[in-house]
């Protein structure tokens, strides 16, 4: 099967990659049951790239359908190393304006009726998540964003991740301002905590499509609003992938981070304890430390 070195998860508005050469469809089958949609295969910039619908072509999957534990292992079962994630969000702070980007490099999670770990059936893994973004591929993305002209991008902040697929309330917007959260979302996580447990450098493209619902004088969240903000930020978004795939491709990237190395003593349970079948499951993830 092909292999891909990037994987792109596309949020809200973004459906396919513009520019992929070489492409192909693939239909993938993990443990954990079927990924969002068929993974388009194909190039950009040179580089190998996996493209993956978050709601499924059509939008399909609300944000607590999405098969994230799927999406992650599918990715990481294809070679990449690497995962981009394009989510829209409503900006909690007035400079943040809608249309603006942001690289969060922070997360709070509000999320309640997710599955957030790939582990269970006898195998205990505690990663380290004070860092949820990959710094190294926010960089990337930060600096390619800045390269592009018009793109106001904002460097760093915490992402607050709700359940949905309701938008906040009025008091949940002020609280979140009020702990100093800088824009609210409801896809980030568990896919930030999963590709931790699969060692992948994880980091988001945040395209900010209005003011959540604090901000007395702006219009009323609505999708018509959220859709058309957003897709005024697909063609940059598209852009900024194309570059940090450039960037990734090149020999003197050099990688910072432990994102690779994150399951290093996060296995909790003795080796001899872990079921046989659970060992074979895991098999793509724990495999080079456990055989």
């Amino acid at each position: 099967m092909t292999q891909a070195k990037i994987g792109v998860i596309g949020g809200s508005g973004l459906y396919q990659m513009e520019g992929m050469t070489e492409v192909e469809e693939v239909r993938i089958s993990t443990p954990f049951g079927d990924p969002s949609d068929v993974i388009t295969l194909g190039k950009v910039a040179g580089v190998p790239m996996a493209f993956l619908p978050r709601h499924g072509r059509g939008h399909r999957l609300n944000p607590t359908e999405v098969p994230s534990r799927a999406n992650i292992w599918a990715l990481k079962s294809l070679g990449v190393e690497w995962v981009i994630s394009v989510s829209a969000v409503g900006s909690l702070r007035e400079d943040i304006a809608p249309r603006d980007l942001v690289i969060p490099d922070q997360l709070f999670d509000r999320t309640k009726s997710r599955v957030n770990s790939f582990f269970e059936g006898g195998v205990v893994v505690h990663c380290a998540f004070a860092e949820p973004f990959c710094p190294t591929l926010s960089g990337l993305l930060l600096e390619s964003a800045r390269e592009l002209e018009g793109v106001t991008v904002h460097e760093g902040g915490t992402y607050v991740c709700m359940e949905g697929p309701f938008f906040s309330t009025k008091a949940e917007s002020n609280i979140y301002r009020k702990l100093g959260m800088d824009v609210v979302g409801m896809t980030a996580l568990p896919e930030a905590k999963l590709a931790r447990e699969a060692e992948l450098c994880y980091a988001v493209i945040a395209c900010a499509t209005d003011y959540d619902c604090w901000y007395e004088s702006e219009e009323s969240v609505s999708v018509d609003l959220v859709v058309a903000n957003l897709s005024a930020n697909v063609s940059h978004a598209q852009r900024i992938l194309a570059s940090v795939a450039q960037k990734i491709g090149t020999d003197r990237l050099q990688q910072a981070c432990a994102c690779e190395h994150a399951l290093a003593g996060a296995i909790m349970t003795d080796p001899t304890r872990i079921p046989v079948e659970a060992k074979e499951t895991y098999q793509l993830l724990i495999g080079r430390y456990i055989s």
